[in-house]
């Protein structure tokens, strides 16, 4: 069996030098910079809805409540969630490439769906799948760029990682909507679907290669001890309560992307109900992925030299000031600007936190249960999608949508204040 293909339980005896295995950016650059482009695939697959499937449930299935209509992100966040569960536990048995090519054959009836549904719960069975795709591929993509990298640029890592998948949700989502707007919402939404889901899993049966041995062999240059051996109860247990940076960064990442998934489902309504064409929504939906896809390659390069603690309490802070920017520039007579302005402050506030968040992860947990750390944290991350949908689904139904958006800036500064008080940079496991 190649170098690189040992399933994660084999646990070789052999040292990384003699398995021809080197932890290091550098040193794999061809199989990091393939993870890259793959998960730019991952990431078109959630973008192609991000301007369009609002607007499509409003103007073609007639769902007026908002609650209805953010259904759909409420399916995706909760099958995500417990996908990325599985997906670091599985992981861990079978290795990573298989989850990444399951994930993929998960994405291709979603185009298809999209295109021929003729009511609104087709489309929330559209992004069940989806889910299942984001969780399975997205997950086995970040693992398998820790696998490679080591200990010492993980936060470059990451922010390459993140660089890829949410540029590409920007791109998507802009394309997708100048699309929709010649075409229709449809074909949109199924060209573009047809190619990401397509292409990804090409490249993913053809060219990836499993990682899960490097896992191993940066395990075998640590310290032994009981770190090495915990149940999958103790990881969930510790990474969403007991250890305070470990917790610390699970409910970041649920507020985080509680946050995202409510400008994935109510920013294109508030743009559209100011009389935006199609494209102009997409347009602006597609500057805060894109600021924070661009920067956060910077960002998560710092964080190896700063620490992870004050660049996601501070990230969370500017996300907040965006956030309740755009609330605040519906009450104007021009909010065009006042939209810019939030959303480039919301993707510069999330590029400081969203690589820094799994860095932290990966620093705490131990190689050997790291990819089941990284899932647990991904459960509670992909859960704020659910309850973001939920919670500012039925306050704007109740108060607008003004309210609903500066809810949410309140619960993000929140959790920002609870980053700069329980986490600790540079403490041991």
């Amino acid at each position: 069996m190649p170098p690189g293909f040992a399933p994660l339980t084999s646990r070789p005896d052999a040292s990384p030098a003699d398995a021809g295995l080197a932890l290091g950016l550098g040193r794999n650059w061809r199989q990091f910079s393939l993870l890259v482009v793959v998960n730019a695939f991952v990431g078109g697959m959630v973008g192609l809805e991000r301007a369009v499937l609002p607007l499509l449930a409003e103007r073609e299935f007639g769902l007026a409540s908002k609650a209805a209509i953010l259904s759909f992100i409420v399916s995706f966040g909760v099958v995500k969630a417990v996908t990325n569960v599985a997906a670091g536990r599985w992981s861990e048995r079978a290795g990573r490439k298989p989850l990444l090519v399951a994930g993929w054959i998960a994405g291709l009836p979603v185009p298809f769906l999209l295109m021929w549904a003729p009511a609104w719960s087709w489309v929330i069975a559209a992004n069940v799948l989806l889910g299942i795709n984001q969780g399975l591929c997205w997950s086995t993509t970040v693992v398998m760029k820790i696998d490679l990298v080591g200990p010492r640029r993980r936060g470059l890592a990451m922010g390459l990682n993140e660089f890829a998948g949410y540029t590409a949700v920007a791109l998507a989502a802009w394309g997708c909507a100048l699309v929709a707007g010649a075409h229709g919402f449809r074909t949109a939404l199924f060209t573009f679907g047809v190619v990401f889901s397509v292409v990804g899993l090409f490249l993913s049966v053809v060219f990836v290669r499993e990682t899960s041995a490097f896992a191993w062999s940066e395990a075998r240059t640590q310290a032994t001890g009981p770190s090495e051996a915990r149940s999958f109860t103790r990881v969930f247990m510790d990474t969403s309560v007991a250890d305070r940076n470990l917790s610390a960064c699970s409910q970041a990442g649920l507020v985080n992307n509680l946050n995202d998934g409510v400008a994935w489902g109510l920013f294109p309504l508030m743009y559209a109900s100011a009389g935006l064409a199609v494209a102009d929504v997409g347009l602006l939906a597609a500057i805060y992925p894109a600021v924070w896809g661009l920067t956060q390659v910077a960002t998560g390069a710092l964080s190896d030299r700063w620490g992870r603690k004050w660049p996601i309490a501070i990230g969370m802070w500017i996300q907040s000031i965006g956030i309740w920017s755009i609330a605040g520039a519906g009450s104007v007579a021009h909010p065009y600007a006042t939209w810019v302005t939030g959303n480039v402050l919301l993707g510069l506030g999330t590029a400081l936190v969203y690589p820094t968040l799994l860095a932290a992860i990966a620093d705490r947990a131990h190689p050997s249960w790291r990819a089941s750390a990284v899932g647990v944290y991904r459960l509670w991350r992909d859960l704020g999608y659910a309850v973001g949908a939920i919670l500012s689904g039925m306050i704007a139904d109740w108060f607008g949508l003004r309210a609903a958006i500066a809810v949410v800036g309140v619960l993000t500064f929140a959790s920002g204040a609870i980053c700069a008080a329980r986490m600790t940079d540079g403490e041991s496991r």
